[in-house]
């Protein structure tokens, strides 16, 4: 692959686009997804918030340059390796924010309002949120419930309370788990280099807010299946990939949940088996 190419890949993320898969929850789990009447209209709204996570990555990674230097991996990322010009990136993120925001125009203004808020939270991260403690985590869930959000509206679809209480603490305990995983496991680097805010985290703090999220998400989740009558082994199987993740981030194998879903045959089947549940209980 040309070299040019694989560094602005390396610099959109596209394998994060994963994440923008939660625009699909609401018809999925609502049973409406089968009933959409165009490949244009399901794509849009992924195809929208792709292109702004993607500008949100690279404001982040232009902000974090020179923390990124030292760090053992990010250093070779195409800003601190000096592959991509700091110029061109911030030109590429204004383009792509624009076409975002046009493509989320098509689709309709309440999604185009949820947009503007997810781009907004984001880049406030990246500039001067991520240094405090609870507020950066937060700013990164909420990312996760916007999406849900903007998949409700997009296709016309109620968000049940239950629902939106479970993305919301699966969001946190991911969120958690990863900071964990940086905490302890930062490639011989002091973890307060890698990402700063971690040295104003008490002791066993992630542990805890581990242990709290996935409890309340097996809870809030259970209401959700009882609620709409839905497959009772669901709960076992969400109960068996919590515990897989959490394994994942003490083994030292990393808590990114994008790469750990893409990586983990374990987690990748839980996955699939999880959406064939649910695929045979609804449709």
């Amino acid at each position: 692959m040309n070299e040019v190419l694989k560094s602005w890949l390396q610099l959109l993320r596209p394998h994060q686009w994963v994440k923008n898969l939660m625009l699909l929850f609401p018809p999925f789990l609502g049973g409406t997804l089968l009933h959409i009447d165009s490949f244009h209209a399901l794509l849009l709204p992924i195809l929208s918030f792709s292109m702004a996570s993607s500008s949100v990555y690279i404001i982040n990674d232009i902000m974090d340059i020179e923390q990124d230097i030292h760090h053992p991996v990010k250093k070779n990322r195409p800003l601190p390796s000096g592959r991509i010009r700091t110029g061109e990136a911030i030109g590429a993120a204004i383009l792509i924010t624009l076409l975002s925001g046009i493509t989320g125009a098509f689709i309709s203004p309440g999604f185009l309002v949820i947009l503007g808020i997810y781009i907004v939270i984001s880049n406030s991260y990246s500039l001067f949120l991520k240094s405090i403690p609870l507020v950066e985590i937060f700013c990164v869930v909420s990312g996760f419930l916007l999406r849900l959000e903007a998949g409700g509206v997009a296709f016309a679809i109620h968000i049940s309370d239950w629902l939106f209480l479970s993305v919301f603490l699966l969001a946190l305990f991911l969120v958690s788990g990863k900071r964990l995983s940086e905490l302890l496991h930062a490639g011989g680097q002091p973890p307060g280099l890698i990402r700063p805010v971690l040295k104003k985290y008490p002791d066993n703090f992630f542990q805890a807010a581990m242990s709290i999220s996935g409890s309340a998400v097996l809870v809030t989740y259970t209401m959700y299946v009882i609620d709409h009558h839905s497959n009772i082994l669901i709960i076992p199987l969400c109960c068996f990939g919590l515990l897989r993740f959490s394994l994942r981030v003490l083994a030292g194998r990393g808590g990114d949940p994008t790469r750990a879903l893409l990586k983990d045959p374990q987690l990748l089947a839980v996955g699939i088996a999880w959406a064939l549940l649910v695929l045979f209980d609804t449709y």
